[in-house]
């Protein structure tokens, strides 16, 4: 009966977890994965990693020229704004076609990338 008693304590703690947001850093990462089109050169890559980088709830950003892929990983706690992220990279330039959430942290992404060269 005790150990019962526990583990219906423990699944109680992260339900409130989850739903007060305590335990975000432990159950999810969010990361919004952007596809954009007319990135051609380092330096673009570099003025939209140092634009969203800007942002106060941004982690890390990644940038792959190769398959015009965004990756913007939030801090921990954090929500990122789609809209927002859509906003900064259209107002630099470019043009963004596809927008996602995944969860993923910008270090998968990038393992991804890699593995698929």
């Amino acid at each position: 009966m005790k150990s019962l008693f526990t583990t219906n304590s423990i699944a109680a703690c992260a339900l409130f977890g989850l739903a007060s947001g305590t335990f975000t850093s432990v159950f999810a990462v969010e990361t919004v994965k952007a596809t954009v089109n007319g990135m051609v050169c380092a330096f673009c890559a570099q003025g939209i990693e140092k634009t969203l980088l800007k942002m106060p709830e941004t982690k890390a950003v990644f940038v792959d020229l190769k398959r015009k892929v965004v990756a913007v990983e939030a801090k921990d706690g954090q929500m990122l704004d789609g809209k927002k992220i859509t906003a900064e990279i259209k107002d630099a330039g470019y043009d963004v076609v596809k927008l996602e959430t995944v969860s993923l942290t910008v270090e998968d992404i990038k393992t991804q990338m890699k593995a698929k060269k």
